[in-house]
């Protein structure tokens, strides 16, 4: 890996406004760009292939399991992979950009293990915990079990924050949203 390729990784329980914070700093710095991560899960309304994610099947994503091509993959819930693929990363190197990576915590531990003196990690956290719940409810897409479950699934996330480079915590975006930048830009040397 040349000097110039470096990784930005945000990651954050659900909720926590990592995917807000990530749409912010690319709409700002066209020499960072967004690595679409590749998922076994139907396309939401709106989402297109190749742009929000690499959707495939399990059989295929197994394959590229076998295949070595991901940086990073996991069953993030039961029988739903997520990954982020190796020519994801390579495609934005080669364009001369930054790959930025949304990704999970789990997801985002591995990368920063792989790339530890080329990756800024960012950990988003919520203000609180009845916070983050008032947000997960307010999307008005989770049924009280699935709620429950990301609740408790953001709650034993956070205890991994010390892992990450920097932890911001976003109780205001505009405000941890120039953070990031801050971080970003000092990391880059821009």
């Amino acid at each position: 890996m040349s000097q110039q390729n470096k990784i930005i990784i945000i990651t954050a329980p659900s909720g926590a406004g990592k995917t807000s914070i990530t749409h912010y700093l690319l709409n700002k710095y066209p020499l960072l760009a967004f690595s679409v991560s590749a998922a076994t899960r139907q396309p939401r309304d709106g989402e297109q292939d190749g742009k929000d994610y690499h959707f495939m099947s399990a059989e295929a994503f197994e394959e590229k399991i076998t295949a070595k091509a991901f940086v990073e993959w996991e069953m993030v819930y039961e029988g739903k992979y997520y990954g982020t693929l190796k020519s994801e990363l390579e495609r934005i190197w080669t364009e001369g950009k930054t790959p930025v990576l949304d990704i999970d915590v789990h997801g985002a531990v591995h990368v920063q293990q792989k790339y530890p003196n080329d990756s800024l990690s960012i950990f988003i956290e919520p203000p609180s915990m009845d916070e983050l719940k008032k947000r997960l409810q307010s999307r008005g897409t989770e049924s009280a079990e699935s709620l429950a479950a990301r609740v408790n699934k953001a709650s034993f996330e956070i205890s991994f924050s010390h892992h990450f480079n920097k932890s911001i915590i976003n109780d205001d975006l505009q405000k941890a949203c120039a953070e990031a930048e801050q971080m970003i830009t000092n990391f880059l040397g821009w």
